[in-house]
Formats: C-alpha cells, structure tokens, sequence
C-alpha cells in the first residue's frame, strides 16, 4: 500500500481498480465528454498527469491508469513486465469501461503502449498528443538511449542501482525536470512514493529492459511492426509537445515523429526538460485546448 498522505492534496482523485488475472491496475477516471486518455512512461506514474487531469476533466472525460508495476497498480513479482503485456492491459481497461473516439496523450513508455493498442484498434484513436517520446525504430537517424541508460539494462548493475539504491527514479526528479524551483517536497513525494522498496521498483528495471536496444529484445518486433503501421494514421490530428531540454529523448527523435506525420502541429519548450507536462504544463494546457477545439470529433 502506497503511503499517500503526503501528496493526496495534489492528486485527489478517486482511485479506482480493474483485477486483472488476480492483479489490481489502477486508474482514474474523472469527468465526462469526449475521452481523453493519458499515458505515462518510466519510472512516473498517473500522478504526472495531475494538472492535466483536473483542467480538462471540468470538460473532458479523462482516464489515466498506471501501468502494472506502476504507482499504486500491484506490482507482482513474478510477472511478464513486456511491452506486449501492458498493451493488452491497457486493451482490457479501454473494454471494460467501453471507450470509444479516443483521444491519446503519451509520454515516454506511454508512447509505445498507446500506439500499440492504435494500430490494433485504428478507429477508435482519433487524435494523438505526443509528449517526449519515440513508438518507432529509426534506424536512418541511428536514435538511441544514453549510455547511463543502457548501463541500468544489466542484470547486476540494473538490479543493484535501479532496485537498490532507486538511483532510476531519484536520479530522474534531477534529470528530468529543469525548473527544479517548481519541485517542493510534496511534489517529490509524489513520484517517490509508490517505488519506495525493492520489491517496488521491480517494473521500473523491467521497462528499462525491455527497451529494443536489439532484435533479441521482446519489445523490439512489436515496436518493428508500429513503425510500419503509422502511416495509417496519417488523417488523424496530431500534435507534438516537446522539451527541448529532455536529456534522453532528444531533438532528433522530434524530428523522427515529423517524418512520419509532417502535418502535426509542433509546440517546442525550449527551457523544459523530459518531464516535460511537469515543466509546463501552464504552457501546455492552452496548446491542447486550441489543438483540440480546432479537431473536433
């Protein structure tokens, strides 16, 4: 159980829980109209989507789970922490509450599993907001992760750093965001709290190892395949919403996305950072809102 006390106040809404095969995944579901449904990368969890969610929920139906492993979802110890399982829990999540004209908000790992389930269900995703993120190999712009990344991939160094000493996590809330000044203790606390021990970092080493550094890997041939699928959305509304400053997923990975979708609108922060919605999400809150006025469903 996630001690919450300390954060409550800046995300409190109803957690609610689906069971799947004997797991609880967690979500929030706040608000009513079109569905808006965020996704979150590693190592954060629904709490990043925070300001977001209780902006657009006064107009908006929004959905935000935490992936298994993540934030106040269970976080078993013996479980399949793949790329292909958290789509398929995302697909029974978006089943069991019936969702339909989908609008998808990624970030980071958000990113593979949102389009994952797209290209399985491509009329049901309408529009996609895109924050900091890559579903695709590129193999032209030779994009890759930093080496400090890859060096959390192995098995000893990766089990000892990311779930011993939580070096991935905190070493995040310094990386990640830029305007630090913004980052009080609760606010630290938020992201902290659900991966407090070892047993529940389990799924932020198992993200890191799944990463397709090569073939072998299991998310590699589903990432291969969404690749070749993405020019089946070129109709749909997207918008790309970048920090500039994100240490990990770069400019060119930007510049990746706008070869497979040269039509999207681009909102660049210069001065934000990978946690980019954390950074600024005042500036990014009045982006979407044109973004999705001016595509209605």
């Amino acid at each position: 159980m996630v001690n919450s006390e300390s954060f409550r106040h800046l995300y409190p809404f109803k957690s609610r829980f689906l069971n799947i095969e004997g797991h609880q995944y967690h979500y929030v579901d706040e608000g009513k109209g079109e569905v808006l449904l965020m996704l979150h990368g590693n190592p954060t969890w629904s709490f990043y989507w925070r300001n977001l969610i209780a902006h657009f929920s006064k107009k908006y139906r929004v959905i935000a789970p935490d992936h298994m492993g993540c934030g106040l979802s269970s976080k078993p110890q013996s479980y399949s922490y793949t790329l292909a399982t958290h789509i398929d829990n995302l697909t029974k999540l978006i089943e069991h509450l019936n969702l339909t004209n989908i609008t998808l908000f990624m970030h980071d790992w958000g990113g593979p599993i949102g389009m994952g389930y797209a290209v399985q269900h491509k009329t049901n995703v309408r529009r996609f907001v895109i924050f900091n993120t890559a579903a695709f190999l590129d193999f032209e712009r030779k994009l890759d992760m930093p080496k400090r990344i890859k060096l959390c991939a192995l098995p000893l160094f990766g089990d000892l750093a990311v779930r011993g000493f939580n070096s991935f996590v905190r070493g995040a809330l310094w990386m990640a965001i830029t305007h630090k000044e913004r980052l009080t203790s609760d606010i630290k606390q938020g992201y902290l709290a659900p991966y407090d021990s070892y047993k529940n970092r389990i799924a932020v080493l198992r993200f890191i190892q799944d990463i397709p550094w090569h073939p072998g890997i299991p998310s590699y041939t589903i990432l291969e395949h969404i690749t070749h699928e993405l020019k089946n959305f070129e109709n749909h509304p997207v918008t790309l919403i970048w920090g500039e400053k994100d240490f990990c997923f770069t400019h060119r990975f930007l510049m990746a996305w706008e070869d497979h979708f040269p039509y999207a609108s681009v909102k660049l922060i210069p001065d934000a950072g990978h946690y980019v919605v954390e950074d600024a999400y005042d500036r990014i809150i009045p982006w979407v809102e044109t973004f999705l006025a001016r595509n209605p469903l």
